[in-house]
């Protein structure tokens, strides 16, 4: 074998070896529904956002105290959604859970959701532009924002119990309302999942 077709043979070889790793390490992506239910870490996921934002506007919006206002004041009541700490030691990203929880107050139509101090930020400084730039028929006026008559707070704890390399995953959101005006809890109530995440056959 002559030195040219040595390399060249080398070179074939080392072709094929890389294209088959590159066949090894390559991903497969499927796109599926955004409603199907997938759990491949057994941490917080969309799902559980959206459950317990669902869960907590139903417990809220289906509670006394919204009638009460609505007898009281004629209207319906304004929220605003504070902090939603998450205190477990898992990374949630809780403006997501925010937005899913807005989204449910606002289609459930029960009560009116107030922007958020960043939110309003952003408006104030369009509004500020239209006083300049924007025909006096169109531009926004001052002084008639709407204030929150209760804000929203809460927090997510979450329990861990394992054993080997199975777990439980105990996770609760805690959330109740406060009158701005008199700072008065009209409600508190809460929400949990719980999930085994393990290699062994869970028996319930």
């Amino acid at each position: 074998m002559t030195m040219r077709n040595y390399r060249f043979l080398l070179l074939m070889f080392a072709a094929v070896a890389l294209f088959a790793l590159a066949g090894c390490g390559g991903k497969q992506v499927t796109r599926v529904a955004v409603e199907e239910e997938i759990d491949l870490s057994g941490e917080w996921n969309d799902i559980d956002s959206q459950h317990v934002s669902a869960a907590l506007e139903t417990q809220i919006t289906g509670s006394s105290w919204v009638e009460d206002f609505r007898a009281e004041k004629g209207k319906k009541p304004y929220i605003i959604i504070g902090n939603i700490r998450n205190k477990s030691p898992e990374h949630i990203t809780v403006k997501t859970f925010i937005a899913d929880l807005e989204r449910s107050f606002i289609n459930g139509g029960r009560v009116k959701v107030v922007a958020s101090s960043e939110e309003r930020d952003q408006i104030r400084n369009e509004r500020a532009d239209q006083q300049e730039f924007s025909s006096e028929a169109t531009m926004k006026q001052w002084g008639l924002e709407k204030g929150a008559d209760y804000m929203l707070m809460g927090e997510i704890n979450m329990i861990v119990d394992q054993e080997g390399g199975d777990q439980v995953k105990y996770y609760q959101v805690d959330c109740y309302l406060v009158d701005l005006e008199d700072n008065t809890k009209v409600w508190a109530g809460f929400e949990k999942i719980k999930k085994f995440v393990g290699r062994s056959k869970y028996k319930g």
